[in-house]
């Protein structure tokens, strides 16, 4: 069983603490078919990346601020299926307040209603995409997040569900626990430990989180 020693855990949203795929895939679904899109090759260009940097790769012509807002809200106000991961609240709930926080690649009143929907705590700092210049797989919204907590980047430990966001906790110089919700283990391999669900990630101490994978 995989062990990682940290002072503060970082946490990506969807996919790793709120299922919220079904909204998603909603919005996105109906925004790629009234541009003539491939809906599946939209989907797999969106998760783990900001609306806006989604935007400039799949429709440069549309990629604005406007647009990106219209898509955000459509998202935020679609609540149905919203659900925890299972695990989340468990570990959560066993993180000192002051030592984890979300890092995600939507709006942050998007990422706290989506919490609230799910009963999970909302943390004390969360790093959004209205609080960064560059999205994952940019290193910049998790140096933001560590910077916060006022922990050095090597001493965080992220979780995961995307390959963007694995490539951004390790071009920011951190270790990274991959969630197999969004993706399968196999494509998550450049994480430093896969697990299928947070019911095989246990905190304790200072804080040792032991992941086991096959849970």
């Amino acid at each position: 069983m995989p062990q990682f020693q940290c002072s503060a855990v970082l946490f990506d949203l969807d996919g790793v603490l709120v299922d919220s795929t079904q909204s998603i895939v909603s919005v996105w679904t109906g925004w790629s078919k009234q541009h003539s899109l491939d809906p599946a090759r939209v989907l797999e260009v969106i998760h783990g990346r900001r609306t806006l940097e989604a935007l400039q790769l799949l429709a440069p012509h549309r990629s604005n601020e406007a647009e990106a807002s219209q898509i955000e809200e459509a998202i935020i106000h679609q609540q149905d299926g919203v659900v925890a991961i299972p695990g989340a609240a468990d570990l959560l709930n066993s993180l000192p307040p002051d030592r984890w926080c979300v890092v995600t690649s939507g709006i942050g009143e998007y990422a706290r209603i989506r919490l609230g929907i799910a009963h999970l705590p909302v943390p004390r700092i969360l790093v959004a995409a209205d609080d960064v210049a560059n999205g994952k797989p940019h290193p910049e919204p998790y140096l933001k997040a560590a910077q916060l907590l006022g922990v050095q980047p090597d001493d965080c430990l992220v979780v995961e569900d995307a390959l963007n966001g694995i490539r951004a906790a390790h071009a920011a110089g951190m270790k990274v626990i991959g969630v197999a919700t969004t993706y399968s283990a196999t494509e998550l391999k450049e994480a430093d430990a896969v697990v299928r669900t947070l019911e095989g990630v246990v905190a304790t101490g200072r804080i040792t989180i032991s992941a086991e994978p096959g849970r």
